[in-house]
């Protein structure tokens, strides 16, 4: 780890989430988790106001403590059950079928080993447990996919790991989820950036 991972990184992912264009994405998914619920990447918690009233508990998966201390704060006035497991989505500490949701934004880009950390998403929800994504990843337009595929190389160390050109919707079907709604499209921004999936599976 370095002064950067572990101090200055944290600081700018808390800032650039904090985005106004992304309130509507949150209200959306975020909102619409149920039960006991695993956030996977819950970063610096900035999702925990908008969870709704059938919310009973949110874990929080997050190898970052830096970023699991900056959530702990905002856990505080939420009022909710909020716990926090300081670990990478590719071995979750759950048992099988053991959550009723789980609820992952803007976070499978930088996850080191997607395919295997889907397959544990799996494992540990509930039959008929939902899937909540928004996820940026590889976009439709060939040009768009030619700046992804160059810049991803030095926008990934730099970005806590983070992949420009994962194809989202492909890695959660491919570790046997069925994907029940899906909206995809650019957000306001540069495109190599801003291509987002946006749905539910089980």
């Amino acid at each position: 780890m370095s002064f950067y991972s572990d101090v200055v990184l944290p600081r700018l992912l808390d800032h650039a989430m904090k985005n106004e264009d992304l309130v509507g994405y949150r209200q959306r998914i975020v909102g619409a988790a149920h039960g006991r619920v695993l956030e996977v990447g819950i970063g610096s918690g900035l999702n925990l106001p908008f969870y709704g009233p059938g919310v009973t508990e949110i874990i929080g998966l997050e190898p970052s403590r830096a970023l699991i201390a900056l959530a702990s704060r905002r856990a505080g006035p939420s009022g909710r059950a909020v716990s926090f497991l300081p670990r990478s989505a590719e071995a979750i500490p759950l048992e099988r079928s053991s959550v009723d949701t789980i609820v992952t934004t803007w976070t499978m880009c930088s996850i080191p080993d997607a395919a295997a950390a889907l397959a544990e998403m799996r494992r540990v929800l509930k039959p008929g447990g939902d899937l909540l994504f928004v996820e940026h990843g590889r976009a439709p337009d060939s040009w768009v996919v030619r700046f992804q595929d160059w810049l991803t190389p030095a926008w990934r160390p730099l970005a806590g790991g983070c992949h420009l050109n994962r194809p989202i919707a492909d890695l959660i079907t491919g570790a046997g989820f069925g994907i029940v709604g899906l909206r995809t499209g650019y957000a306001r921004g540069p495109r190599p950036f801003t291509f987002m999936y946006e749905g539910l599976a089980r």
